[in-house]
């Protein structure tokens, strides 16, 4: 062989080398692609779930003693109108232990069963309570009980089309590592204005544009950590408060992902009556993270 059919030889090894390099590039994106594609459908799904956010139409915080309930005006908990009676009984509010009191002949259930009188709420366990298609709940933020109240036939869930999103960018898909943190947690506070400190196992450390930034993560109690953070697209084409991203825990080497293409609307983009947590000073970063979900209507 010559040393012309030589070269070519390399040559068409090379050009053949590289083809199939580019075909494994364009595999690998197509799947990331697919990928965030199923974690978009998923969480559409669960929001239009009977336990997503679409569906709440009420939030009533509780006062100490008797708080009447129903659809008419006066009581303290008010129900959609024309869903129950004017006056359906009352929640009385002791401690920390809710128990609910309901007027004969209105069929409220409470685990499935229809109860004239129940305990609903103690020691943070609530029980699941329904009329027809409303649902609610005690929920606990503090030192405040409060009721919250879903509508399965909510017309938000009918009328839901999607939430607009950035371009799926695997640029935005970040190795980071986890440093451990001082103990003690760190202040996070909600839309309420409450703040209770929460734990935290350390800061995640990631570069961007060749400059250093890190973000406070919050333990999940499960195999992921859970991160509240804003950015200089908040307020222009995101959520104005922030959005959330959850992080898959990392390995002994303390390494992890971070992928911002996951980074998602707080329950507070979507209904009014959820009580977010808002992102702490150290968690604001001062660049635009243009990946993940985009601002979604025009709640607080």
């Amino acid at each position: 062989m010559n040393i012309l059919s030589v070269v070519t030889a390399r040559v068409f090894l090379f050009i053949a080398m590289m083809i199939m390099a580019a075909g494994v590039r364009a595999q690998l994106r197509t799947a990331y692609h697919d990928e965030i594609e199923q974690w978009h459908k998923q969480r559409i799904k669960d929001l239009r779930s009977e336990n997503g956010w679409l569906n709440l139409v009420g939030l009533y915080w509780l006062s100490p003693g008797k708080n009447s309930f129903g659809s008419g005006p006066g009581v303290a908990v008010r129900f959609p109108e024309g869903t129950m009676p004017a006056d359906a009984g009352y929640f009385e509010l002791i401690d920390a232990t809710v128990r609910m009191v309901v007027k004969n002949g209105v069929n409220i259930t409470v685990n499935g069963k229809p109860v004239q009188e129940a305990v609903v709420f103690d020691k943070d366990s609530a029980r699941e309570t329904q009329l027809g298609p409303l649902k609610w709940n005690i929920i606990r933020r503090g030192d405040k009980f409060g009721v919250r109240i879903r509508n399965l036939e909510s017309l938000a869930v009918k009328d839901f089309k999607g939430i607009e999103r950035y371009e799926v960018d695997s640029a935005w898909r970040i190795s980071a590592v986890l440093e451990p943190s001082v103990p003690g947690g760190i202040a996070i506070k909600n839309v309420l204005g409450q703040t209770s400190t929460v734990s935290s196992p350390g800061k995640l450390v990631f570069t961007l544009g060749g400059k250093r930034y890190s973000l406070d993560a919050l333990d999940d109690n499960g195999d992921e950590l859970f991160i509240i953070f804003g950015d200089e697209t908040n307020g222009v084409d995101t959520y104005p408060s922030g959005r959330y991203v959850y992080v898959k825990n990392p390995g002994p080497n303390g390494a992890t992902i971070l992928d911002f293409n996951k980074a998602y609307n707080p329950p507070c983009a979507f209904t009014d009556h959820a009580t977010c947590p808002l992102p702490p000073p150290q968690n604001l970063l001062p660049l635009a993270i243009t990946a993940g979900e985009k601002n979604y209507g025009t709640h607080k």
